[in-house]
């Protein structure tokens, strides 16, 4: 009895030329994969948020509602915190570049980018004020001086701190985006 379904010799419909989801270069996408530590901190946020939500229905049982009211209110901010975290960082499309930050958003349409390059200069470890020898890769926007804006990624932030490998390959992606759609 022949299964169509689990062999390889079938014949494919010509749906199957439609242009996979990843392929669409309208939509925002990261270049790259989120770090580990990056990941590690959103995991054991949510980690806590999960606590902290078990103690709001504990409380919701045993004491007042306002009292579990508040505490679901913080676990939801948490969680928020969470998911913002793992939305940080340099997204692309056919429009433009944006840098996602935990508080901010900066969008600038290809037309506006000048040059996207990679640099050596002192950048800050995770984040912090501490400053370490690094790779940084920098946005150039036409109409701005090329110091005014802070770097769009590092080899030292949460999503490259000792991968510089996969640094490079997410700078080279970034810059090839700025190559393709970028003011001739």
């Amino acid at each position: 009895m022949p299964l169509p379904f689990l062999t390889a010799d079938r014949v494919f419909e010509a749906a199957d030329d439609v242009p996979l989801p990843h392929e669409d270069r309208d939509h925002w996408r990261r270049p790259y994969r989120p770090g580990p530590w990056r990941v590690v901190v959103a995991a054991l946020a949510l980690l806590v948020a999960s606590f902290v939500l078990f103690a709001a229905v504990i409380i919701a049982v045993t004491a007042q509602l306002a009292s579990a009211a508040l505490v679901f209110g913080l676990a939801l901010l948490v969680i928020a915190a969470a998911l913002r975290l793992l939305r940080v960082g340099v997204w692309v499309s056919a429009r433009g570049l944006r840098h996602v930050g935990f508080l901010t958003t900066r969008t600038a349409s290809w037309e506006q980018v000048v040059s996207v390059r990679t640099v050596q200069q002192p950048v800050r470890w995770l984040g912090l004020p501490r400053t370490v020898q690094g790779q940084a890769l920098l946005l150039g926007l036409r109409g701005r001086e090329a110091g005014g804006l802070p770097p769009l990624m590092t080899t030292h932030n949460a999503d490259f701190l000792g991968r510089a490998e996969a640094f490079d390959r997410a700078a080279d992606s970034v810059e090839a985006w700025a190559e393709d759609y970028g003011p001739r």
